[in-house]
């Protein structure tokens, strides 16, 4: 993944020598450390979470319905072309 986004905060220089402590446990930079970090936390606390949920519930019960629309005639999708050549044959008589 190519980085090209810059985000800087303050931390006070107890939580910074922190962060390069367990950046050098881990064999790590700091700011490969602090991706790792903050993207473990999104995906925990993903506001979005909950509302794909939402949405993948009312997909499922509006597919549930899909397919239900009925019609005087069960094989009108089957003569679908017939009956366009006769509309069409009908505008042009007219």
């Amino acid at each position: 993944m190519s980085k090209s986004e810059v985000y800087s905060w303050r931390v006070s220089p107890e939580l910074k020598s922190a962060l390069e402590e367990a950046a050098r446990a881990e064999q790590t930079t700091v700011s490969k450390l602090l991706d790792g970090i903050v993207a473990t936390w999104l995906e925990q606390t993903d506001p979005q979470g909950e509302e794909a949920a939402i949405q993948h519930r009312l997909h499922r019960e509006a597919a549930r319905t899909f397919g239900k629309i009925r019609g005087g005639d069960p094989r009108r999708s089957e003569r679908a072309r017939d009956l366009v050549k006769k509309k069409l044959a009908g505008r042009r008589a007219g």
